[in-house]
């Protein structure tokens, strides 16, 4: 398993994530028992959506429990500025457009370009 850094607020992202997606198996399993009596499951697209509906949520489910079990929460006041780490923010120049840039580096399941944080890897 691959420990990956986070913030406070990324790793509270995360559990959500992961809450909001134990809560649909419900609406799913409702799904897919309305669709199975409609009748014969062979000829059933309506059945054959809820099941995949229902594979896809349990592999995002396995993912996001993954990642909250390998997640590590960086404590933001530990952090030093003498090197680039974690949480640091850095300023980049775009020699092509001779623009500076500032972002904030992040853990990949932050990373958000438009909103500033770069992943560190």
């Amino acid at each position: 398993m691959n420990i990956h850094y986070v913030t406070r607020e990324g790793y509270e992202k995360l559990k959500k994530e992961l809450a909001d997606a134990i809560a649909q198996r419900p609406v799913i399993s409702a799904a897919i028992a309305e669709a199975r009596d409609k009748g014969d499951l062979s000829e059933n697209a309506e059945y054959e959506a809820a099941r995949e509906a229902q594979g896809i949520l349990e592999a995002r489910i396995v993912n996001l429990k993954d990642q909250v079990a390998s997640a590590r929460v960086i404590d933001e006041s530990q952090i030093g500025t003498e090197k680039v780490q974690m949480l640091n923010k850095v300023r980049v120049m775009n020699l092509n457009a001779k623009k500076e840039m500032e972002f904030t580096l992040v853990g990949e399941s932050e990373a958000d370009f438009a909103a500033g944080k770069l992943a560190a890897t």
